[in-house]
């Protein structure tokens, strides 16, 4: 069947709606990014993010923090802490999607900002798991050549992420969630995400996406520094 053709005012009027949805989101982020740097500076009170953690996240994440492969649910452990920050600020306003997310975070006692910082420095300072899910091994030096002319720029030769700019570690984490992410910012599922990144992973074939989930789920490495505790 042939299609008919799309009218112009109507391709007009699509071009506006995109633009104004791009500016929404654009906004969203700076309010999001804004919000979580008021946040960071926040004492952070470990114990009560291990009771915030324990009450609303451990049911998905473990009591460990290490997530579940087969699952696609992340490993938190020794994420970085801005990273945790914004994502819980992301989380909590909707800027980012996932409906199970969205519910947890929808508890009152989550949407504080201290509750983000508590959060995010009790998981910080978790031990790191010892193994990951993992790929086949079959495109991990692909990954390595794409992953080291690519994208050490802003993650680091070691993958380790940088607090500053809220970039995430991208070592100690599951192959399948590495994965999936991918496919989602390059689907632009992940509104929080900067747009040339979204360009850069839209160029990705399903080897380069395989090859570079794969060489990052093997990589290790210790934990960053998480903020002052509370006295």
């Amino acid at each position: 069947m042939v299609k008919a053709p799309l009218h112009v005012p109507f391709l007009v009027a699509l071009a506006s709606v995109v633009l104004f949805l791009g500016h929404v989101n654009a906004r969203a982020s700076d309010e999001a990014d804004h919000a979580a740097r008021l946040a960071l500076p926040l004492p952070a009170d470990t114990e009560d993010g291990k009771s915030l953690y324990k009450a609303n996240c451990f049911r998905c994440h473990g009591s460990n923090g290490f997530g579940d492969g087969d699952l696609g649910i992340p490993t938190l452990a020794g994420q970085r802490f801005g990273y945790l920050v914004l994502q819980l600020a992301d989380f909590s306003d909707d800027r980012r999607d996932s409906l199970a997310m969205h519910r947890v975070m929808g508890h009152a006692s989550l949407q504080r900002p201290q509750a983000w910082v508590d959060v995010a420095a009790y998981l910080t300072g978790l031990p790191l798991p010892r193994e990951t899910q993992i790929g086949t091994g079959a495109r991990t030096a692909q990954g390595r050549r794409i992953f080291r002319e690519q994208c050490v720029a802003c993650h680091g030769q070691d993958a380790r992420g940088d607090d500053q700019d809220f970039i995430p570690s991208l070592r100690n984490q599951h192959y399948s969630y590495l994965v999936n992410q991918i496919v989602r910012i390059a689907e632009g599922h992940r509104h929080n995400i900067d747009k040339e990144l979204v360009r850069f992973l839209q160029g990705f074939g399903g080897s380069d996406i395989d090859g570079v989930a794969d060489y990052l789920s093997r990589l290790r490495g210790s934990g960053n520094p998480g903020p002052h505790s509370k006295q």
